[in-house]
């Protein structure tokens, strides 16, 4: 079986931009697994969580996550990172949809994953959502 470090860095290789791969990423969560944006308040199950990642890609189709520390005690993977890319593509917001700025995005994030027998049973994603807000032109500097 692989390690608990190996599989989240692999859930992270399949939402890169590019490559993004929906039921893949998806297929990583347990049936009862759940995802939720902290700041957003949003908690997405199944499905909903790819079609939420995928939002992200249509909007940053150059999306990378840089992985700066990787911290595994048990079952708990919690990850220090900085989400990137350009806002090339239209983004659903509570508000409206934004069209794409061209402004590319620098976003500190935390996120959190606790796994069960290889699988991730919550995802918790700490990200400063009003630092992405300034980035692309929606909030004051």
């Amino acid at each position: 079986m692989r390690d608990n470090e190996t599989i989240i860095r692999e859930l992270y290789a399949v939402a890169e931009g590019v490559g993004f791969d929906s039921e893949t990423f998806v297929s990583a969560f347990s049936d009862e697994g759940y995802m939720t944006d902290i700041p957003a308040g949003a908690t997405l199950r199944g499905k909903a969580i790819g079609d939420y990642i995928g939002a992200l890609t249509t909007a940053f189709p150059d999306i990378h996550r840089e992985l700066f520390q990787i911290y595994v005690t048990g079952n708990v993977v919690v990850v220090e990172l900085a989400i990137r890319g350009t806002h090339r593509g239209e983004l659903a917001l509570p508000s409206g949809t934004l069209a794409p700025t061209g402004r590319t995005i620098d976003v500190p994030c935390c996120d959190v994953f606790h796994l069960e027998n290889g699988k991730v049973t919550s995802f918790h994603c700490y990200n400063a959502a009003s630092v992405m807000q300034q980035q692309i032109g929606l909030a004051g500097t």
